[in-house]
């Protein structure tokens, strides 16, 4: 690149903002889906929205692509820079801006890891609600980008439900205060418009966070299943009943041995061949009658067993068992393919026999760790990204598997968004009339498609279809 320019943007964001060399520029050739990799042209790494402003304002006047980045904990490809470009990461944005007790609101730079959002109201008795199974890692910015879910998203929803404003840095690097605190803003709803866009319309630099009580009770159950199958259809009949947990998570015999033999040991018992983890929360009376009606469907169903933590201490590491199951699967193989689809919760024991079957078929090892309640399936498919062969396979699972789930009358992604791994599958749920609205809505933030390029939608110009089918790797980055 122009040193002139590369000299401009050192003024703005100092020497360690700025990454050219070619080695440190590798680590952000992918994020969590590492089948896809590039090596961006350079990084940029803004500290507050100001810098942001004029980042974008020199890369505008050079015409170059932006590929927005928060932790690069995403698994579709989000934050890949498969055309080239440059990665704008917001993880240096780190401060919590303010929190109202009052209101119930928090305003954070996008950088703010998810989990230490919370430990900044704790003290005040209030909780940030959606909660990433990788929320030791992951950052406002991007959960915001892909409306991220998590365990209990259940009862309190995804990232939308509790994003209230936004302060993004447009394209043209023009500043935008969309929403707020407020209860009932005027005007479009360009903050629901803007979450879960995966960095196409724009890159939020600060968040308005919805905060709610923390629960007064919370009490959490281990439900042990002699055949996933049971599992699946006590989830059924708790929705059925219109019980609400705030979380009913399900974990399969091999992800149970992975996370037993691994450092996050969590007291997940070798006998059963599927637990459901489930969480209560509310008034201690509401707690207790929940608790039984879950329990006494749990044993119509087969539970063989219902255990429940007696400590904040215990339950805490049932969550780690939980939320660190993916980092376990490394002791299947080295590398993990995280499908991410959803299905009516009537069709989770058809879909998740399908998947078997999917998996089977092609000699792959199969492991299902999932947000039941949501109907939000994670296949997990463990395998060996320097066999080539094997990878294929791998690709044409996770294929077979969208198509499973759509022909149930479910979706592509429940919170880990489309990027490219479900780009080129997007027609099995959208008509072109609808992928051309996308376009619509994306060419009125960002004319010139500089913002991320290439992700989510499968189309250009006048409708014409580019699709092309995730490369296999053949170990190096292009």
């Amino acid at each position: 690149m122009d040193s002139g320019f590369l000299r401009a943007l050192e003024q703005v964001v100092g020497p360690e903002g700025l990454t050219t060399d070619s080695t440190r520029r590798r680590a952000y050739e992918c994020d969590g889906l590492a089948l896809v990799r590039r090596v961006p042209d350079l990084v940029l790494a803004p500290l507050d929205t100001s810098q942001a402003r004029e980042c974008m304002r020199l890369l505008r006047e050079e015409g170059l692509a932006v590929i927005p980045r928060g932790a690069g904990t995403g698994l579709a490809g989000g934050a890949t820079p498969h055309e080239g470009g440059v990665v704008f990461k917001t993880s240096r944005m780190r401060r919590v801006l303010e929190v109202s007790e009052r209101d119930r609101f928090a305003r954070v730079e996008a950088g703010v890891v998810n989990v230490d959002l919370t430990s900044a109201c704790s003290h005040h008795g209030l909780r940030y609600a959606p909660d990433p199974s990788s929320q030791q890692a992951c950052t406002i910015g991007g959960n915001v980008a892909n409306n991220s879910g998590g365990p209990h998203c259940f009862r309190y929803g995804a990232t939308t439900r509790s994003i209230l404003g936004l302060t993004v840095i447009t394209a043209e690097g023009e500043v935008m205060e969309l929403g707020g605190p407020e209860p009932d803003p005027e005007g479009l709803d360009l903050v629901g418009c803007f979450v879960g866009c995966e960095g196409m319309l724009g890159v939020a630099t600060e968040v308005t966070c919805r905060l709610i009580p923390a629960p007064e009770t919370t009490e959490t159950l281990l439900a042990l299943f002699p055949s996933l199958d049971g599992a699946c259809e006590a989830v059924t009949e708790l929705i059925a009943e219109n019980l609400e947990p705030s979380a009913i998570e399900i974990l399969d015999r091999l992800t149970i041995e992975a996370v037993e033999a691994s450092v996050l040991a969590a007291g997940y018992p070798d006998e059963a061949d599927a637990v459901l983890l489930i969480d209560i929360d509310g008034l201690a009376e509401e707690v207790r009658a929940t608790a039984q009606d879950v329990g006494e469907i749990a044993r119509a169903h087969g539970a063989f067993e219902i255990r429940t933590a007696t400590d904040a201490k215990e339950r805490a590491r049932l969550w780690a068992g939980r939320k660190g199951a993916f980092g376990a699967m490394g002791r299947i193989a080295p590398d993990l393919y995280v499908a991410d689809v959803v299905v009516p919760r009537t069709k989770l024991k058809e879909v998740v026999l399908a998947t078997t079957e999917i998996c089977q078929a092609r000699g792959l090892k199969l492991s299902n760790v999932f947000h039941a309640g949501d109907g939000n399936l994670h296949p997990n498919i463990s395998y060996d990204r320097r066999d080539e062969v094997e990878v294929a396979r791998v690709l044409e699972a996770g294929t077979e598997i969208m198509k499973a789930c759509v022909a149930v009358g479910g979706s592509l992604s429940g919170e880990h968004g489309i990027g490219l791994e479900k780009r080129d599958e997007m027609h099995r749920v959208f008509s072109e009339a609808d992928l051309d609205a996308m376009l619509r809505v994306r060419a009125a933030w960002d004319p010139d498609e500089r913002m991320n390029p290439g992700k989510a939608i499968p189309v250009r110009g006048c409708m014409e279809i580019k699709t092309k089918p995730l490369p296999v790797p053949s170990g190096g980055s292009s």
